[in-house]
């Protein structure tokens, strides 16, 4: 087994987070439907970009954002994910880095430009995004650093990789080679309808032992298994995954296997302001606590401190060091 580098590998969609506040009024004129996501074009990338009010630019797309909390963390976090050798595609590079998590991926000298999120946070902390996925679609076998991925505890992919056929293929070989390595893969739903599009392919994943731990919210819970019962969809789960985390929001989440079942409440906030990254700082702080042998029980209470903290604030990176505030919660050393 090659000596453990990283305490997690995680892969997905490289997209630079530009977040901006907006009024109602804003999203209507330009038709956007509030607390959604929506797919747009490069040219519809530059007009909205134009319109928008002043904005902060940092390194996203849910996987990085994971990557990045694991870092804040003081666990070791590596990150694989495509951009393209543009003035974005700089920022994307620097930023993850310093925030320091591992990144080598090679820059895509020609094709789309860097992905970008454009996020509407509105007064009471809902965001909407409008997405140009660019060069991030791009990701191939070729971008897969194996030596990283059989140096990883765990592998923790994205669900909306499965979109491009070659990021699909990336996403297989990536598991194949650290299942050879005797590591472990996870991957998380990503959305609700990234659900609808692979509902069959993602349970495959799960039921074939593909994925060794799966994460998911209780809307995409109950879309993999077509009802609107939670309790109905979190059975049908403990017969299918090895292992799993659902998340509830204000509700906590739970650690299921056939087996057993461990449950945290949410960590209080006194307001929320952004609900961007919740689900990614929250699988942060599982997978930190977790790669490093915390019981489920304390990797889950490590995961709601993660988003807790993450959604009181603007963005879906911490402006406080993680493990401090672990530390402080006494959920580290």
């Amino acid at each position: 087994m090659p000596t453990l580098r990283l305490d997690v590998l995680a892969i997905g969609n490289a997209i630079v987070d530009v977040l901006a506040r907006a009024e109602d009024d804003f999203l209507v004129s330009h038709g956007m439907a509030k607390g959604s996501m929506a797919l747009i074009d490069e040219a519809q990338a530059e007009t909205l970009y134009g319109a928008m009010g002043p904005g902060t630019e940092i390194s996203g797309g849910s996987a990085a954002n994971t990557a990045a909390g694991i870092a804040s963390l003081g666990a070791r976090a590596g990150f694989i994910g495509k951009v393209k050798a543009d003035t974005l595609g700089t920022v994307f590079g620097h930023d993850i880095r310093a925030a320091g998590v591992a990144y080598v991926t090679p820059e895509a000298k020609e094709g789309p430009a860097t992905a970008r999120c454009l996020i509407m946070v509105t007064a009471d902390g809902e965001r909407t995004m409008n997405t140009y996925l660019g060069a991030a679609q791009n990701l191939t076998v070729d971008d897969i650093d194996a030596a990283m991925v059989e140096s990883a505890a765990v592998t923790y992919l994205e669900g909306y990789l499965w979109d491009p056929p070659a990021a699909k293929e990336a996403f297989l070989l990536a598991a194949k080679l650290a299942h050879g390595a005797g590591r472990k893969v996870a991957l998380t739903l990503s959305d609700a309808f990234c659900v609808d599009r692979y509902r069959a392919e993602f349970l495959d994943l799960v039921k074939t032992g593909t994925v060794d731990i799966l994460f998911c919210n209780e809307a995409e819970l109950k879309s993999l298994y077509e009802t609107g019962d939670f309790d109905t969809a979190l059975v049908q789960l403990r017969r299918d995954a090895k292992e799993a985390v659902v998340t509830r929001s204000e509700k906590g989440a739970s650690f299921v296997t056939p087996d057993a079942l461990v449950s945290v409440p949410a960590f209080p906030v006194e307001r929320v302001v952004d609900t961007t990254g919740a689900g990614d700082l929250f699988a942060a702080g599982f997978l930190a606590g977790h790669a490093q042998g915390k019981d489920p029980a304390t990797s889950l209470r490590i995961g709601a401190l993660a988003a807790g903290e993450i959604i009181s604030q603007m963005g879906a990176r911490p402006q406080r060091k993680l493990l401090d505030l672990a530390r402080e919660a006494g959920l580290v050393s």
